[in-house]
């Protein structure tokens, strides 16, 4: 069984901060990439930033420049660093891990339960 753990949501003022983080648990062999999405109301859930083996990361053009993602490999965890929030970054913030449960499977996708990130105007 593999978990994904959030934390770090919240409501901030526009032009704020917050860090999310997203530790990994289980039976995990290795974890490949680690990422953030995102879903406001009414919208598709969307890739906001993403990081790989070789700390290779690539972001939504809406959030460069303001989130950095970053990772501890010896914890599983991934964390978010967002700054100069904006109102239309409201949503539910999701954890996602692509990872091996051994070192015969496959790769599958796992999903953290998610993180609501309010930003007032």
């Amino acid at each position: 069984q593999v978990q994904l753990v959030e934390s770090g949501g919240g409501l901030v003022q526009a032009g704020g901060s917050l860090r999310l983080s997203c530790a990994a648990s289980g039976m995990i062999f290795s974890i490949n990439r680690m990422g953030w999405y995102r879903q406001a109301p009414g919208k598709e859930r969307e890739m906001v930033a993403r990081i790989a083996s070789g700390d290779n990361t690539n972001y939504a053009d809406s959030v460069k420049g303001r989130f950095t993602i970053s990772r501890d490999n010896a914890k599983n965890t991934v964390y978010l660093q967002m700054n100069s929030l904006k109102p239309e970054d409201t949503a539910v913030y999701y954890c996602n891990a692509q990872l091996r449960r051994d070192y015969s499977d496959p790769s599958y996708s796992y999903w953290g339960q998610g993180t609501q990130v309010t930003v007032s105007s």
